[in-house]
């Protein structure tokens, strides 16, 4: 068989359903990749490291006994080879059945510092792809009248801070452009799910200012597999950041401005 392609004959897989999980190559992609494929699903992993890529694929293939991830290297800013890409991801799986965004950037920003090339990568990578790939999924799943998407927003978009205004700006743009999504994509039968992790043990915790109830990768993939079963419109993971957020959101602006977070 082909490299990331699934046999047609093989009855079992194309049982299955299908995901394609775009910034799969570590952190949270991985371990959302690897809890799909232990779920039983085929899982089409997508990112710009392809030999980190590679390498969870042929993890999770050995685990499962056999290929149930395939790798795709594709750098999520070029924007104009994603309609292409996602129409031979479905001729190659045969289906598509959820499509999570988990792609996402965060590099240092010092606190008098504003360097566009760096706001604008945070846009591109965090927004505007999430937007590329997933505007392909709702034009697939509405015709469906069925299908599943997850994007990975965070905590930190839910209020302007001083710490990375990029960065808020673009996983405040992700949450609302999700939350416009659900309200087209609902009475079409299709489930859009917005996950707002706090902090979280990936790479981009070096560039975090804060770090304080940090959970692995692989149970914020937990929650999130069990907010796709329960078909939830919205979580915080942990959960308790929910209550955090709650305090951060009803803060005054005149407190909340001197706020060194």
């Amino acid at each position: 068989m082909s490299k990331g392609r699934v046999a047609a004959g093989e009855m079992p897989l194309l049982q299955r359903k299908r995901a394609v999980v775009i910034g799969a190559s570590s952190g949270i992609g991985a371990a959302l990749a690897r809890r799909l494929a232990e779920e039983g699903f085929v899982v089409a992993t997508l990112a710009r490291r392809g030999e980190a890529l590679r390498e969870l694929c042929a993890e999770i293939n050995a685990q499962m006994g056999e290929e149930r991830a395939l790798a795709y290297e594709h750098d999520v800013t070029q924007f104009e080879s994603v309609p292409a890409l996602f129409q031979k991801l479905l001729q190659e799986l045969k289906r598509i059945d959820l499509v999570a965004y988990v792609a996402g950037v965060m590099p240092p920003v010092a606190p008098a510092e504003y360097d566009f090339g760096k706001d604008r990568a945070m846009i591109e990578v965090n927004l505007l792809g999430a937007m590329a790939w997933l505007g392909q999924a709702a034009t697939l799943f509405e015709r469906m009248g069925a299908g599943q998407i997850v994007g990975i927003s965070s905590v930190a978009g839910d209020r302007g801070r001083v710490g990375n205004p990029a960065y808020h700006t673009s996983k405040a743009g992700l949450a609302t452009y999700l939350e416009s999504l659900r309200n087209r994509l609902t009475r079409h039968g299709v489930h859009v799910l917005t996950v707002k992790p706090g902090f979280v043990k990936t790479a981009m915790l070096e560039n975090a200012r804060a770090s304080f109830g940090a959970v692995s990768p692989e149970k914020a993939a937990k929650a999130i597999w069990r907010a796709i079963r329960r078909r939830k419109q919205q979580i915080y993971v942990p959960g308790w950041w929910r209550w955090v957020m709650l305090v951060i959101q009803h803060t005054p602006s005149f407190i909340f401005r001197h706020l060194s977070f």
